[in-house]
């Protein structure tokens, strides 16, 4: 009987020279697509037909998008997490689902071996490495594209001698679409001064002039659009399709990978950038100095530990846990305006909002106290800086 390898495919160049190698070897090649929203049913269903007419054994489709949203959107949603100030983790984080699902199909078919098409110079090796050594440590794992050093020309050489008609146009950029954003890398990605051209990004602008929007949500979660009810996943792609014909969320983020070298990746991610930036406005209305500041502290920690593949550690729960009970009260409707490439966050409205209180109106009034209130305060305020001025001042 031959030997079975699972590989993880979604379709690509990589994965397609991995699915046609693997062949060679006389392994049966199981392929497996993970969808964590990148995919329409017609994408899947012509990802499937691919795989089979490529040779494959057996081929399924596997739909994650809800769980990619319950186990990760929402907490990199609740954490405000941007990677470096700039990346929402569009593609980072559902690697962990896919590799999750990819390992429990290997183990439910008693696989000899697991299979990803990654490179040896990026983070996503790590990622799926990670998970399939702790979900299947005895289960051996292939990479061929990590260990031939191919370049993506030789992998286009190699599979057109094969008996496929690939072009270099249609390969030279990579795109990886997901429910949080797009990635898009290619030679210009690979240098610091460079930045992509607008036909590599798989949104064109449509739409001129502007357009306001409002964002309805409850307990930190986005839960309408323009005062119309619905789901989260719902809701995240109607402001996507609204807000990439403005051509927004485009940016070019470089990081230090998990390997220990710079990189940079180009990234479409119009619903997540302005759903992270209303959310971040709405938070700061309704949630005190202190909340603001260790959400911000644990949210970082998060976002980084989901981007290096940490999922499975047990101090994510615990950090999920911080996150979820800081939402109580983030609950309003933040009103934002589209433009073509950017936007704008006009304001909020809730019923929590702090700057209700009738304590005082910042810069204008207050009822809350007297002036010779605020000198007793500043002057007790002042006293650790005062004694360590006259102490240390003349020293300095």
């Amino acid at each position: 009987m031959k030997k079975t390898v699972v590989l993880a495919y979604s379709g690509g160049l990589d994965t397609s020279y991995c699915l046609q190698y693997f062949q060679t070897l006389g392994l049966e090649v199981h392929t497996v697509l993970v969808n964590c929203g990148g995919f329409t049913a017609a994408q899947m269903k012509a990802t499937a037909e691919k795989a089979i007419q490529l040779g494959a054994h057996h081929h399924s489709s596997i739909d994650k998008t809800d769980e990619y949203y319950q186990k990760a959107v929402r907490f990199l949603l609740y954490g405000n997490v941007l990677k470096n100030g700039t990346y929402p983790l569009s593609v980072s984080a559902e690697r962990i689902f896919q590799a999750i699902a990819i390992a429990e199909y290997a183990k439910s078919i008693q696989a000899d071996y697991i299979a990803h098409g990654s490179t040896g110079a990026g983070n996503d090796q790590i990622r799926f490495d990670l998970i399939f050594q702790t979900i299947l440590p005895h289960v051996e794992i292939l990479t061929p594209i990590r260990d031939q050093e191919l370049s993506r020309e030789e992998e286009i050489a190699y599979l057109n001698d094969n008996g496929h008609d690939l072009s270099w146009e249609k390969a030279k950029y990579s795109i990886n679409k997901g429910l949080w954003g797009t990635s898009v890398g290619g030679a210009e990605t690979l240098t610091s001064h460079q930045t992509l051209p607008e036909e590599a990004y798989p949104s064109a602008l449509q739409q001129h002039g502007s357009e306001t929007v409002t964002l309805q949500f409850e307990k930190g979660e986005i839960t309408g659009i323009n005062e119309q009810k619905m789901q989260p996943i719902e809701a995240i792609n109607t402001l996507q399709q609204l807000a990439s014909a403005y051509a927004i969320g485009r940016d070019i983020h470089v990081g230090d990978t998990i390997i220990g070298i710079k990189g940079r990746v180009g990234f479409e991610a119009a619903a997540p950038l302005i759903l992270i930036k209303a959310h971040h406005l709405l938070e700061k209305h309704v949630l005190s100095k202190w909340q603001q500041h260790w959400k911000s502290q644990l949210g970082d920690w998060y976002g980084m530990l989901l981007h290096e593949g940490q999922y499975l550690d047990p101090v994510m729960r615990n950090i999920e846990a911080f996150l979820e009970d800081s939402q109580k009260l983030v609950t309003g409707t933040v009103t934002v305006k589209l433009h073509p490439y950017r936007f704008e966050l006009i304001g909020i409205e809730s019923s929590f909002d702090l700057m209700n209180e009738s304590a005082g109106t910042y810069g204008e009034m207050n009822v809350g106290w007297t002036g010779q209130d605020a000198r007793g305060f500043t002057k007790i305020l002042a006293n650790s800086l005062t004694a360590f001025q006259s102490l240390n001042t003349p020293k300095l």
